[in-house]
């Protein structure tokens, strides 16, 4: 088979492959405006992501920079901005709003009585400005309004806490504090600042860790949010005031001085931990300054040029009215999404990331202000975090990943803090639900726990002991040293102190029931432990267990520079302690349990599929597939939990254990139209919209239809179906790229490079 790759190869060699980038056919164009916010379109670049969308013959964009966290921990939006053009051309009935999806930017285009406009908006990838570029025939005049429903303190609705970090227990008529909103420095400018004291003091008591508070990471306090509206040649026009949806609001208005051809706004977001307003106003300075270079959109194009150069997937392109076509597209849209954080210093949350909407649009229950998503803003639900991150390895997306490994790196000496305090040993315990300060969620932690109860632990029936989701953020820190070869000895002493953490903590909780740490056959007896948020009171997780394994032998299949030899002589009897995966039996055939055992079935997730993804046990090629099989074919649960919905991954397994009709049902419903205006705000799902992890699980199923990686061999087609044409580029290990296109069920281009690379390729279409 390795021999007929070879000669498609040759045979292909002076073939010139289509151009690397999104064809133009995945532009989203509407020709007719929109009815309200939830038809709005994502836009975006650096960390700025933006909903743009025309009402009513005015343009509003909704614009949210990522990092942008309140004192309750909430994710804020920058506000709204309302652009009216006068005579309007979009009063008339040629309309037309694109997504240029291979340039990352958004025009809308309108005529109306001799009036023909345009308006180009985008996001400087480079410097936190986004950019209105308004260009008509005639002269016309332009009004721009800076809209907050936060010109005043608001008292939360309760279920508006949800949005933060309280979720159902906060303090009774909580607010949210109002803004500074003034006409100054040209423009308006609006600014919010959390003080000193904020939800993070709060957990750090209700914890039990104010002897340690000085020595804990709190990225909440000071923490300033805001921005600067302006424009050339434009002037304050005084305030107006109305409802918008569900909420009231404020507008501070700007106008142009005379009427011309040519208007340019800008809107600047400014995030950071400050001193003072003085050091705040510094950076809007520098950031007004940096908004005047001449060459930044020649720069954003660039990097978007390049971006979309690195990979991508595209199915069925010769029929834009099927599945399979949308199948591709919608992989295209959700990466350009992703995309609009690459310059983050915080995730894109799973939970609508930066472009969420008005709430009521999601659940019509929940009229509250724009700011509200469900399931917290700071809150790290990692569970479904890295179903948004993992996907970003195959399309060689590092620089997308960077804030997420960030993320970690920042909060690992608060969860070993916890590990010290708690129970007097080393190792980082991380929880789930967990804040972006790297302590337990104050809500889920517990508000009535019993005096006597372990402070180290959540008490709650879902989180309780569920400790070993970090292992996947460990997993891709490994996976970018395999892929890429770059140097992560900064990241070695984390994934250290993850492994520490169970190692001694499971042998302290042993010590503390009987006189050894270790089972009859010096094993960790790893209970009580947690199978995702289903299989409670676990001894013996499926899932931790594979974790385990994987995490310490990759760490000891690491270059010799990473590690001495007394550390590898200690991963080596850690891999000793680790105990082996338990199995069941369904109809008389072996299947992977999903713990030695349980107490109760707490959720609906399949934990005993874990060893197949992420963690690589069992799959295509590898011995014991016949058992993975049989989990996925027979286990009762495994079977009443199968969907597609939201965060499930059972087309990734099905793409992992090779059934191909399975993993591309599964898949196609995860990424076809969401039935949404714009068609990869899926969702809510289990969450929000647009839902991040749905559409995160999605693009790893496909992924792993096409292509998948087993040290150093490459899978090629391993569960994809032949009567479905596609053209892709993704990455793999050893700085490898595999570009192939397959046409009525036959390779007929196969690109690796490096070419030396080509002998590891193995042909696996059925």
């Amino acid at each position: 088979m390795k021999s007929c790759i070879l000669l498609v190869v040759v045979s292909c060699a002076f073939i010139h492959l289509a151009a690397q980038q999104s064809p133009a056919s995945y532009n989203i164009i509407w020709d007719s405006q929109s009815k309200n916010s939830s038809e709005s379109m994502p836009c975006g670049g650096g960390d700025i992501g933006l909903n743009v969308w025309v009402e009513k013959g005015e343009l509003l964009i909704y614009a949210t920079r990522s990092g942008s966290f309140n004192e309750d921990n909430a994710l804020m939006k920058a506000g709204r901005i309302r652009i009216k053009l006068f005579p309007n051309p979009f009063d008339g009935k040629i309309f037309k709003q694109e997504l240029h999806l291979n340039k990352g930017y958004v025009t809308v285009d309108g005529a109306n009585n001799g009036i023909k406009a345009s308006v180009r908006v985008w996001v400087d990838v480079f410097n936190p400005a986004t950019h209105f570029e308004i260009n008509s025939n005639k002269k016309i005049a332009v009004e721009a309004t800076y809209e907050s429903w936060r010109y005043k303190d608001r008292i939360l609705h309760p279920r508006e806490n949800f949005a933060n970090s309280w979720k159902w227990a906060p303090p009774k008529n909580n607010i949210y504090a109002k803004d500074e909103i003034t006409n100054d420095f040209g423009g308006v400018l609006f600014y919010h600042n959390n003080g000193e004291r904020t939800i993070f003091d709060t957990t750090v008591t209700q914890q039990g860790l104010d002897a340690v508070k000085d020595q804990l990471y709190n990225p909440l306090k000071s923490l300033a949010f805001g921005g600067l509206l302006f424009g050339t040649d434009f002037i304050p026009a005084g305030n107006t005031e109305g409802v918008y949806v569900d909420t009231d609001f404020k507008g501070w208005k700007l106008k142009s001085k005379s009427t011309s051809r040519h208007h340019r706004l800008k809107l600047l977001l400014v995030t950071q931990q400050v001193k003072n307003y003085h050091d705040w106003f510094e950076k809007i300075k520098s950031v007004k300054s940096g908004s005047q270079d001449k060459n930044a959109f020649a720069r954003t194009q660039a990097w978007w040029q390049q971006f979309w150069k690195r990979s991508f997937i595209r199915s069925n392109e010769s029929d834009t009215s099927s599945v399979a076509w949308q199948v591709g597209r919608n992989f295209q849209l959700f990466r350009y999404m992703l995309a609009c954080n690459a310059q983050g210093a915080w995730p894109t949350k799973f939970n609508g990331g930066l472009f969420t909407v008005d709430p009521v649009f999601t659940n019509p229950d929940h009229k509250l202000t724009p700011d509200y998503r469900n399931w917290g803003g700071g809150v790290h639900t990692a569970q479904n975090q890295r179903l948004v991150y993992f996907p970003m390895i195959k399309n060689g997306d590092w620089d997308l990943l960077k804030p997420q490994l960030d993320f970690y790196l920042r909060i690992l000496k608060n969860a070993e803090l916890r590990s010290e305090v708690y129970w007097g040993h080393g190792g980082a315990c991380f929880t789930e639900q967990m804040e972006n300060y790297g302590l337990p969620n104050y809500a889920e932690y517990g508000t009535k726990r019993p005096d006597d109860f372990d402070k180290g632990v959540e008490y709650n029936a879902w989180l309780e002991y569920e400790w070993d989701t970090v292992f996947e953020f460990c997993l891709m820190m490994l996976e970018e040293e395999q892929y890429t070869g770059i140097d992560i000895s900064d990241k070695i002493p984390f994934i250290e102190s993850c492994l520490r953490f169970f190692d001694e903590h499971y042998q302290y909780l042993a010590k503390k029931r009987g006189i050894k740490s270790l089972d009859g056959d010096g094993k960790l007896i790893l209970f009580p432990g947690s199978g995702a948020e289903t299989f409670k009171m676990a001894n013996n997780s499926t899932g931790t267990i594979a974790a385990l394994h994987t995490i310490t032998a990759r760490l000891l299949e690491l270059p010799e520079k990473y590690l001495t030899k007394q550390k590898k002589l200690q991963l080596d009897s850690l891999l000793k302690r680790i105990p082996s995966i338990s199995f069941g039996s369904y109809k008389g055939e072996l299947t992977i349990a999903p713990a030695k055992t349980w107490e109760r079935i707490n959720n609906v997730e399949s934990p005993q599929l874990y060893p197949v993804y992420p963690w690589g046990m069992y799959g295509v090629g590898k011995p014991g597939l016949e058992i993975a099989l049989n989990t996925w074919n027979l286990d009762t649960n495994v079977i009443k939990f199968r969907s597609h919905v939201g965060w499930k991954q059972d087309n990734i397994w099905a793409a992992r254990l090779g059934l191909t009709d399975e993993a591309w049902r599964l898949t196609s419903l995860k990424l076809q139209n969401s039935g949404r205006r714009f068609p990869a705000f899926w969702g809510p799902g289990f969450d929000w919209v647009p839902d991040h992890n749905w559409g995160g699980s999605g693009m790893i199923g496909l992924q792993e239809m096409l292509m998948q990686v087993d040290g150093k061999r490459i899978l090629l087609f391993p569960a994809w179906p032949k009567n479905i044409d596609v053209h892709f580029k993704l990455h793999a290990p050893y700085n490898t790229t595999v570009e192939a296109e397959l046409q009525s069920g036959k390779l007929v281009s196969l690109k690796v490079l490096p070419e030396e690379r080509t002998k590891d390729v193995e042909m696996m279409l059925k």
